[in-house]
């Protein structure tokens, strides 16, 4: 009988171990706040919405908290998505990307990096678009003020930075050098990735041949890539390489 209570007690105290350690993890998860930047509500003329909504899902079973914020500005133009053509309309950042964030979203200039342990751009047009010009400049394109003040005071803190889809080109502009992912070059799947991993190189950055399911971290920047819908990939494969870069964020953070 002593024998079997020492047995019964000795698996509820490694159970119970588990149990701490466990609740020790998911508390310092909950600890991580992370700000995610939209860009409009859409790919062709802003975020791409299955990537921000997996990125939301991932911080939520991550057990981070996170606010959302956009900037207070014009759209470069507004896209038909049921046509791909241009509408003569206007429309505003933050309002559209307030569709995305359920109307819980801030302006961009409001953001503090005292406030928040990491930072995530999902892709879409509007990344290329809105927050920057690289859709109509490429590589001699110039990134929105509070864009690029946001990306230097994270990395100079020393904070993570998750990008993924065609956002990764933000930082290839702001922190020439960096490494990043846009997916596999010379691959019939990544119809843009080639070119536009070669402007990434003129940048003076390195670019990381990596699937869409995985996602690639440059630990001296502390900046975590995936290449997203740059892939022609079932969305569930998009989802899991956004699973990988959210991970790698939170894991710096």
């Amino acid at each position: 009988m002593i024998s079997l209570l020492q047995v019964c007690g000795g698996k509820f105290l490694a159970r119970s171990a588990i149990q701490v350690a466990n609740k020790a993890f998911y508390s310092a998860q909950m600890s991580k706040r992370v700000a995610v930047v939209l860009a409009g509500c859409g790919v062709y003329d802003g975020s791409e919405i299955h990537e921000a909504s997996a990125i939301l899902v991932h911080l939520s079973r991550g057990g981070a908290s996170v606010d959302m914020y956009a900037p207070n500005m014009e759209q470069m133009h507004v896209i038909n998505h049921a046509k791909g053509e241009p509408m003569e309309e206007k429309r505003n950042v933050l309002v559209e990307s307030a569709r995305l964030a359920r109307g819980n979203i801030k302006a961009l200039s409001e953001l503090n990096v005292n406030d928040h342990d990491a930072i995530i751009f999902p892709g879409g047009f509007g990344a290329a678009k809105n927050l920057s010009t690289w859709a109509v400049e490429g590589k001699d394109c110039t990134v929105n003020g509070e864009v690029k003040a946001a990306l230097e005071a994270f990395r100079g803190q020393g904070k993570p930075i998750g990008l993924c889809c065609i956002s990764p080109v933000l930082a290839a502009k702001v922190f020439p050098g960096c490494e990043l992912t846009l997916g596999l070059k010379n691959n019939d799947k990544y119809p843009n990735t080639t070119d536009t991993a070669a402007a990434v190189r003129q940048l003076g950055c390195t670019h990381a041949s990596v699937d869409v399911s995985q996602s690639h971290v440059d630990r001296q920047n502390k900046l975590v890539t995936t290449s997203a819908f740059m892939c022609d990939a079932p969305i569930h494969e998009v989802f899991d390489g956004i699973g990988s870069m959210v991970k790698g964020v939170l894991e710096l953070a």
